[in-house]
């Protein structure tokens, strides 16, 4: 059953247009009224809808949201990814596969060797964007709940409100440095954890330096390098899986 993210209040009975996105991709399905698809708010009270196709507009989609069913799909564990912006598509990639293997949020971090840098009504639309990816990958994947994915911040501006782990949950740095360690070990328990990994190139000496000042456990993914796209998400499959 084709599913669809409607963040409005959703209520058994209630009727209601779909959001515009959400209106196209039935279009072009072709449904027709009286066929059934799925809704989801993405957030509080969670699970998701059947609801009936009740009329087709030339843009518009008029649905009766039906019943509820209490459906999770989110992983036991909560990681949070801070994750160096990659060059390109990379990046779209990155979210829509890190949202599918059920990271908690998503916080895009401008490296210092970071190629792409946003500002302004730039900065605005990428992170519009970027929500979009998530958005679409939990519609295809089943999740319920979809990850914020938090404007870019250097990770001194990130360590500014975040200085001291958050609940009590672990931090953990994707480095090569000597003495790291395996991360399964290293990621130890079962509460909330923040990995982070750096863009192409990697952290710099110095960016490395302040996680580890601000309580980040340096980690090892193995001998192999891996690319800046493909690191978290190997970390994530292995805690998350």
């Amino acid at each position: 059953m084709p599913r669809f993210h409607c963040p409005e209040p959703l209520t058994p009975g209630a009727e209601l247009d779909l959001p515009p996105g959400a209106a196209r991709h039935v279009q072009v399905l072709r449904l027709q009224p009286g066929d059934t698809v799925t809704l989801f708010p993405g957030d509080d009270p969670g699970g998701e809808f059947d609801a009936t196709v009740l009329r087709m507009g030339r843009s518009d989609v008029h649905v009766r949201v039906d019943a509820h069913r209490a459906t999770e799909r989110e992983a036991a564990r909560a990681v949070h990814l801070l994750a160096g912006i990659t060059a390109g598509e990379r990046m779209d990639w990155l979210i829509e596969k890190a949202t599918e293997l059920g990271a908690a949020s998503i916080t895009p971090l401008v490296a210092e060797r970071s190629v792409l840098r946003l500002k302004g009504e730039r900065a605005d639309k990428k992170l519009a964007h970027w929500q979009a990816v998530a958005v679409a990958a939990c519609e295809q994947c089943g999740r319920n709940r979809v990850p914020p994915v938090h404007p870019a911040v250097t990770l001194a501006e990130w360590l500014g409100t975040n200085a001291a782990p958050v609940d009590g949950g672990g931090r953990l740095l994707l480095s090569l440095r000597p003495g790291t360690r395996p991360l399964r070990a290293a990621a130890g328990g079962d509460g909330p954890l923040w990995f982070l990994s750096g863009p192409e190139g990697g952290l710099t000496p110095a960016e490395e330096a302040l996680a580890l000042a601000q309580g980040f456990q340096p980690t090892t993914l193995g001998p192999r390098v891996l690319r800046a796209e493909t690191a978290p998400l190997a970390a994530l499959a292995a805690l998350l899986m």
